[in-house]
């Protein structure tokens, strides 16, 4: 994920310490039930779709400009399928350290045809849920709960619900 003008301007200031920052994560799914995911160029591996709102921005506004900016595709989010406070800060190779507060849309891709947008990405391509790449747990977790019609998950919700 690139960083955003407004965070390396805060950084100016702030160094390396910890920030606490929006993040918005989208799950996107076509219309033959695969996911999109991108190959992270500052990591290697593959992931769902994310970043930072600029300030202003709505979420879910955030979600489309990203999936498009990565992947060509466009989308429409469907709903929320999480709020979650990630408990462990990441720590940059430059040393930059932030911790985020990550919601999670559900999206319909409204285009298809999958591309590197941009250069966040080594590859993007669409996935069937039985075939996927190797994934962060966190990457696991935001698929299952968007393929699942239940409530919006947050942290504390109670076991009944999930």
């Amino acid at each position: 994920m690139a960083t955003p003008d407004f965070i390396r301007d805060l950084r100016r200031s702030a160094g390396h310490q910890l920030l606490y920052l929006p993040g918005v994560t989208a799950v996107v799914f076509d219309g033959r039930g695969r996911v999109l995911l991108g190959r992270r160029v500052d990591t290697g591996l593959w992931s769902v779709i994310g970043g930072i709102p600029e300030p202003g921005e709505q979420p879910a506004d955030c979600a489309v400009r990203e999936v498009f900016e990565e992947t060509n595709v466009r989308c429409v989010p469907e709903r929320v399928v999480s709020v979650h406070g990630i408990e462990k800060p990441v720590t940059y190779p430059n040393g930059d350290v932030c911790q985020f507060m990550d919601i999670t849309f559900r999206c319909r891709a409204v285009s298809d045809e999958a591309r590197v947008n941009d250069d966040e990405s080594l590859e993007v391509g669409w996935f069937d849920l039985d075939a996927l790449p190797p994934l962060a747990e966190f990457a696991v977790f935001r698929i299952k709960q968007a393929t699942e019609g239940g409530p919006t998950w947050f942290h504390g919700m109670p076991e009944a619900c999930h």
